[in-house]
């Protein structure tokens, strides 16, 4: 079984400040954000000019296309907090550095571990190494014989890749576009034509 992909505040805050969440969706299916998210997007697009359409698109999206995920504590996402953060949940929720990506990750392995299929979409490095983390961990669990699920991590290039092509992004002239609003709005992306988002295999 599958549940709804979890997605970040970054990439939510990318996406949905160049109202592209019809692309988001119609890639990933509807979506599903942590309370810990959904305060850093409605945070930031207070706070920065460039990202204030984010929070407008973000309520409309919700309930329908984007579910919330309560952060309060459970045994389980407690128990999942602590580990991957050698810190007990309501220490761990004062601090907000990497608390979104933290709190993604830690969802998905609750579900994951319940013996769901998980996609996570998180861009920033740290987040991304925890995912990755988690990954292993749960295909070494399911190798010893373990009932648990997955999770499969995919990025904003993820997404632009499987979107090429498609009524979202038909051709590369439009590729090259979106990518560069959201690089604009991100500098942790790299240059388009570092990436596979021009290529053929992209393409085909």
């Amino acid at each position: 079984m599958s549940e709804r992909p979890i997605i970040d505040a970054g990439p939510s805050l990318n996406f949905l400040s160049i109202n592209r969440e019809r692309l988001l969706i119609g890639i990933l299916g509807p979506l599903s954000a942590p309370e810990t998210v959904q305060s850093e997007v409605m945070r930031k697009s207070r706070d920065d000019p460039r990202f204030r359409s984010a929070a407008t698109v973000w309520r409309k999206l919700a309930p329908r296309w984007l579910q919330i995920l309560s952060d309060d504590e459970t045994p389980e996402l407690a128990a999942v907090v602590h580990r991957i953060t050698r810190q007990p949940m309501h220490e761990r929720l004062k601090q907000s550095r990497d608390l979104g990506e933290v709190m993604v990750v830690a969802h998905a392995v609750v579900a994951a571990e319940a013996g769901e299929s998980m996609t996570v979409l998180i861009d920033d490095g740290a987040g991304a190494r925890l995912a990755t983390s988690e990954v292993g961990r749960l295909q070494r669990l399911r190798a010893q014989g373990r009932a648990v699920g997955s999770i499969r991590l995919v990025n904003t290039l993820t997404v632009l890749e499987r979107a090429a092509g498609s009524e979202h992004i038909p051709d590369k002239t439009a590729m090259r576009d979106v990518y560069e609003r959201l690089r604009g709005l991100d500098d942790g992306l790299p240059p388009v034509d570092t990436t596979n988002l021009m290529s053929t295999a992209c393409w085909r």
